[in-house]
C-alpha cells in the first residue's frame, strides 16, 4: 500500500516603493544583487575507520585478544531556494568484533536515508515533508544461541517512515520538527525481528499512523571537542501512551585533521522488538578522511 502525502501552499504578495521626485526626471531604480548562496547544492561527505584493539601475550593473569572496528560514510547535502529548503542525508555503518581465536561477528550494521522539504513562510516554524528510510546493510545474526541464527537482512526488515508538520530551524547547532507520520515495515522473511506477535499471523507488511518527532544538535562542547545527538520519538494513535524512542549520541574529541577519539552512545526502545531499554556504547580510535 502507497500513501503520499501532498501539499499544496499558494501564496502571493506584492511590494510597491514610491519615492517622491520633483523632476519629471525618471526615478532610478536601485538594483538588488541575488542572493549568491540560493539554489545552489552544498554537499559534505565524511569517511571514518574507528578501531578498539587489546592484544596479550603470555599475560599471567589471563585475558583475551579483541579487535573492533567500524567503518562509517555519512553524506550530506542541501539546498536553500526562495520558498524551499530541502536537505538530505546518507549514513552507512558497518563494523565487527573478533574475541579470541572467534570469528569475527557483526556489531554495526545500519543503512539511513533522510530528505526533508521545508517552505519558506516566515514564520517561527515552517511547514515540511519528510521520508526516511532504515535498515540493515547486510545479514544480521543473533549470536546469544548456539550455533547463532540468522534474523535480518537488507531491507528486511525495513522501515520508511513518512511525515507532514512543521519545523523549527532557526538556530545554527540545533533544529527539530513534529508532525503526524505513516510509519511502514516491510520485510521478506525476518518480520518477527521488527515485531515478533506480527509476524505469527504470517504478515510480512505493517503500517501504523501517529506522531513523529526528530531533533537534531550538533556544536562544539570545548575547541576540539564536538558533540551530535539526534532524538527520534513516534508513538501510535491507538496507542498514544507508548513511544518508540532513538536517542543516538557521538562525542568525538579531534586529535588533529585526520585523527579522532569517539565515544558513541545508542538508546533504542521499540516495545513491538522487545519491551526492555536497548543500549550499545563504544569507545575507540577513529581516522577520519574528508572527501567533500
Amino acid at each position: 500500500m502507497k500513501k503520499i502525502f501532498i501539499l499544496f501552499l499558494i501564496f502571493s504578495g506584492v511590494l510597491i516603493a514610491q519615492n517622491p521626485v520633483q523632476t519629471p526626471a525618471p526615478a532610478q531604480k536601485t538594483e538588488q544583487k541575488p542572493d549568491s548562496t540560493l539554489n545552489i547544492w552544498v554537499p559534505s561527505m565524511v569517511a571514518s575507520l574507528n578501531i578498539s584493539q587489546i592484544s596479550f601475550r603470555d599475560w599471567a593473569t589471563g585475558g583475551d585478544n579483541s579487535l573492533t572496528w567500524t567503518l562509517t560514510g555519512d553524506f550530506k547535502a542541501s539546498r536553500k531556494g526562495e520558498e524551499w529548503n530541502l536537505s538530505s542525508r546518507l549514513k552507512a555503518t558497518y563494523g565487527r568484533t573478533k574475541i579470541s581465536n572467534n570469528d569475527f561477528r557483526t556489531n554495526n550494521n545500519e543503512l539511513y536515508f533522510e530528505i526533508v522539504a521545508s517552505l519558506k513562510l516566515g514564520w517561527a516554524v515552517d511547514p515540511y515533508l519528510s521520508n526516511t528510510l532504515r535498515t540493515q546493510l547486510t545479514q544480521g545474526f543473533n549470536y546469544t544461541v548456539t550455533p547463532y541464527v540468522q534474523i535480518a537482512d537488507f531491507f528486511d526488515p525495513g522501515y520508511i517512515t513518512q511525515s507532514i508538520g512543521f519545523t523549527f530551524d532557526k538556530l545554527k547547532f540545533a533544529k527539530s520538527r513534529l508532525g503526524l507520520a505513516i510509519q511502514e515495515v516491510f520485510a521478506k522473511t525476518y518480520m518477527s525481528t521488527a515485531d515478533a506477535s506480527y509476524a505469527a499471523s504470517g504478515k510480512t507488511y505493517k503500517s501504523e499512523t501517529g506522531i513523529e518527532s526528530v531533533s537534531d544538535i550538533e556544536g562544539k562542547l570545548d575547541q576540539n571537542l564536538v558533540l551530535k545527538s539526534s532524538l527520534r520519538l513516534f508513538s501510535r494513535f491507538e496507542r498514544f501512551s507508548t513511544w518508540d524512542v532513538r536517542w543516538d549520541n557521538t562525542i568525538t574529541a579531534k586529535v588533529n585533521n585526520w585523527l579522532n577519539v569517539n565515544f558513541s552512545y545508542l538508546l533504542v526502545y521499540e516495545e513491538a522488538q522487545i519491551q526492555k531499554t536497548q543500549m550499545k556504547e563504544a569507545l575507540q580510535i577513529g581516522i577520519v578522511y574528508t572527501i567533500i
